[in-house]
């Protein structure tokens, strides 16, 4: 839908399945209504019994005593009162019922619509602003649901119903109360007009602090290592600061409001008394009908005072709505295949593989390799030569620009992505462990796993000793992103999880680059494991741990310009030999960039 619409007609399009809820939750508050300013009448026509007595307007029904006259009013006032409470009671219920579940399917369609997107959306969003939505945004739009929707239908009701009965009663005075109506409804559009991209902007840097917030908060390491806390403080105050002075701004328009609007309203209240007053001592309007209409003009405009605090929150909450539904609007550029992958052999090609990240910067070209099922495959290079963007585009994070990636002669585009990511385990250097336990992490990519298959998965990847030494074993808290466990403890969970798992495919991207010798070895000795009855493509840089590769192939500006085993590259001229001297000492005064040592990002 097209994100000119208004936001509050995409937001009715988008509850279509909740209408019948907002009709019933509608009809309550319009009921309640009516029935809240019932006791005006009420109250005129007890002014009209006390002064007219027998000839009040009660006794035509056949009431002519008027202290019985005053015995039904006290029952009518009774039933009323008790209708209005009821009706009170019901709209409460509806509207905040709909507006937690609006506000539970907001979020969960939202991050199920994120999870869906591409990689590339990710990595042009920032966490914090992403949480921003799916969180203050929806919540927003919970409080206006909760409390303004039933404000505003309250408010139109009564001007729709005391204008009736203006009409009726006293129709040459009825326009000195609907006097101030014009200015009001005149104010609030123009109000709204002006606040709408206050309040956008309010939105947008609500999102900007969030997720400076969450980006200080996940480097906090790196932040007490650098002694930064001052400096990060500073950076927060900036962009709270800006967050304020975008409130301020709007703020300094909707306080306005208000003040304005009771000067329209006094104008009304005072011109009906007065002139009703005049009419009423002249004769020709009755005590009791005075009595009705001061007490209704009250009743109709004293609300209205609340037109801005309702308006405000009506444009908080529709600036919060256009950003989530901008997200929901969002089209994905990478869509799902059809067809379906089973029992999956593991073979593995890449068929004149071209791609780029952005135009006219390639970062592979033209690569064609064919990985044999069964078969451990290593790939080297320098920095920036492409080895993880092969593997980006194997787990169809990316389609490449040119050529095609294959699985058992499958092109990954035209598989389901579940089947696909499911015949994959990857390991990546950048190890990331959930909050929760260590068993939960192990099973993740597999929840029906049994406590055997985790525990044997963790003798295999040697972390079922180190695990059973934790305070509560396998049930212990590693903490966000686990932070409780050691970069090797944490890495040799990931491999833990990756076996459970039992794909065919296992990937190890740069997964021994940042441990220690003792964890290398450890991770090299699972691997020799279970790398034989699946096929495993390895991305290292520390060449010692694919010296028993089956194929070796080297990557040099995102083509490949060496294929072979270790023993045949390592006497062969070329960047793997360069390599290989460097890391093993035999080439103490080779001039060679430390970039050209370290893996890719």
């Amino acid at each position: 839908m097209s994100r000119r619409v208004p936001p509050l007609r995409r937001l009715w399009h988008y509850a279509a399945g909740h209408r019948g809820q907002v009709l019933r939750a509608t009809a309550w508050s319009v009921t309640n209504k009516a029935l809240d300013i019932a006791p005006p009448f009420l109250i005129g026509l007890a002014v009209d019994v006390v002064v007219n007595k027998e000839d009040s307007f009660l006794s035509r029904f056949g009431v002519a005593e008027p202290r019985d006259q005053l015995v039904v009013l006290a029952v009518i006032t009774f039933v009323v009162w008790a209708l209005e409470s009821v009706f009170e009671y019901l709209h409460g219920v509806a509207w905040r019922n709909l507006a937690q579940t609006v506000q539970h399917e907001l979020r969960i369609d939202a991050y199920a619509h994120i999870q869906d997107l591409e990689i590339s959306y990710h990595e042009d969003q920032s966490t914090g602003e992403l949480m921003s939505i799916l969180n203050d945004d929806v919540n927003q739009l919970e409080r206006f649901l909760d409390h303004g929707a039933n404000d505003v239908l309250q408010t139109a009701t009564a001007t729709v119903l005391i204008g009736v009965t203006f009409l009726v009663l006293t129709p040459e005075v009825a326009w000195l109360a609907f006097l101030p109506i014009p200015v009001i409804v005149w104010g609030s559009i123009r109000f709204q007009r002006r606040m709408e991209p206050r309040y956008a902007a309010v939105r947008e840097q609500a999102g900007a602090v969030n997720s400076q917030l969450a980006n200080n908060l996940a480097g906090i390491l790196t932040i007490k290592a650098f002694t930064a806390e001052s400096r990060e403080t500073e950076r927060i105050a900036l962009e709270s600061d800006r967050y304020r002075q975008a409130n301020r701004r709007a703020i300094a328009l909707s306080a306005a409001f208000s003040p304005l609007i009771r000067v329209a309203i006094l104008v009304g209240f005072t011109a009906t008394l007065v002139w009703g007053g005049f009419r009423a001592l002249d004769g020709t309007l009755a005590v009791g009908g005075y009595s009705v209409m001061v007490f209704l003009t009250q009743r109709l405009l004293w609300p209205l005072t609340r037109l801005g605090e309702t308006l405000d929150l009506y444009q908080r909450a529709m600036a919060s709505t256009n950003r989530i539904l901008n997200v929901l609007d969002t089209t994905p550029s990478m869509h799902d295949g059809t067809e379906p992958l089973t029992s999956a052999v593991g073979r593995v090609t890449f068929e004149c593989v071209s791609f780029s990240y952005s135009p006219g910067t390639p970062v592979l070209d033209g690569v064609t390799l064919d990985i044999p099922p069964g078969d451990t495959f290593a790939i080297v290079g320098s920095t920036g030569s492409g080895k993880t963007t092969l593997i980006k585009l194997l787990l169809r994070y990316y389609d490449p620009t040119d050529g095609s990636v294959r699985i058992d002669g499958h092109d990954v585009s035209t598989l389901r992505l579940h089947d696909l990511r499911s015949a994959i385990a990857l390991v990546s250097q950048d190890v990331f462990l959930f909050h929760g336990t260590v068993r939960e992490n192990i099973v993740y990519g597999n929840p029906d796993a049994t406590d055997e298959e985790v525990e044997r998965a963790a003798r295999i990847a040697e972390a079922d000793a180190f695990i059973r030494e934790l305070p509560n074993g396998y049930d212990t808290i590693v903490g966000e992103r686990g932070q409780k466990l050691s970069g090797g403890q944490r890495q040799r969970i990931s491999i833990a999880r990756a076996l459970v798992s039992d794909a065919p495919i296992l990937v190890l991207d740069e997964a021994t680059s940042a441990v220690d010798n003792e964890t290398e070895a450890a991770i090299q000795r699972s691997l020799a494991q279970v790398a034989h009855d699946r096929t495993t493509i390895v991305i290292a840089h520390r060449l010692s741990t694919i010296r028993h590769a089956d194929h070796i192939v080297v990557l040099e500006g995102g083509r490949v310009t060496q294929r072979g085993s270790h023993d045949e590259l390592a006497v062969a001229d070329g960047l793997y030999r360069t390599l290989w001297s460097v890391q093993t000492g035999e080439a103490a005064t080779l001039a060679m960039p430390q970039s050209d040592l370290t893996s890719d990002v």
